[in-house]
């Protein structure tokens, strides 16, 4: 049986390998939960959920959207996790209400378009950990809104300049990664509280770490520290509880 809120919907652990067709002539859905499921993809009639605030696919087998997506510019959260999604279309970067989650982690992507998230400025969390991403998309620096940033197990080498733009970022998640050094622009994050570098390649604790003044917890475990410079007392003496 659907539930019958006239503006919520939902679905979850159904066991649904497709979305009933009375789905789509719920025009007033304003939140429509999905969460684990057996759908291998998103029919072309999402875009009659205009309406759309929320959108949960998270634990399907997804593994490709419909360029129909981007029609839903109202959503705000939207959980893909935890599928098999190896392209995102060229219209997701016209949902422009995106301002609260976007949860695209454990999926199969590569490659992002450089502008994918150029329109997605108000964005406020952003996960794209467990991905198999080649680099980070130019865009990204865009997100001047930001507060949380989840890149885990992504394979990066290095992390681009702009990350020193996302002024409002409170916590940045870069665990399991091959990342030996951080660029300097790091110290523009001046409201940045949470730094997780477990499981990289360094081999002394970055020194633009030491000019992060609201940080309070780094953590730089599963690394290879041959040295620990004495400024990184001053970090716990100020509240900064430092894992190595």
């Amino acid at each position: 049986m659907l539930e019958e809120a006239r503006d919520t919907l939902d679905l979850s652990n159904r066991q649904l390998a497709g979305v009933p067709p009375e789905v789509w002539r719920r025009a007033s859905l304003r939140v429509l939960n999905l969460y684990r499921n057996e759908l291998t993809s998103i029919p072309v009639e999402i875009a009659l959920l205009t309406a759309l605030e929320v959108l949960i696919c998270a634990n399907n087998r997804l593994s490709t959207l419909p360029e129909e997506f981007g029609v839903l510019s109202r959503l705000r959260t939207l959980d893909l996790g935890h599928n098999q999604i190896t392209e995102l279309p060229q219209s997701f970067g016209k949902l422009t209400g995106l301002a609260d989650y976007l949860y695209l982690h454990d999926n199969r992507l590569r490659v992002l378009g450089e502008s994918v998230f150029e329109n997605l400025a108000e964005l406020r969390y952003l996960n794209l950990g467990d991905n198999p991403l080649e680099r980070l998309p130019a865009s990204m620096g865009t997100l001047t809104k930001l507060e949380e940033l989840r890149l885990e197990n992504v394979g990066l080498e290095t992390l681009p300049g702009w990350i020193g733009g996302l002024g409002h970022l409170d916590e940045l998640a870069l665990r399991n990664n091959a990342l030996a050094a951080l660029p300097e622009s790091l110290a523009g994050l001046d409201n940045l509280t949470r730094l997780d570098l477990r499981g990289n390649r360094f081999t002394a604790v970055p020194s633009v770490v030491r000019h992060l003044p609201r940080l309070r917890k780094l953590d730089m475990r599963w690394n290879n520290l041959s040295e620990v410079p004495g400024w990184v007392s001053e970090l716990a003496a100020r509240g900064c509880r430092v894992l190595l």
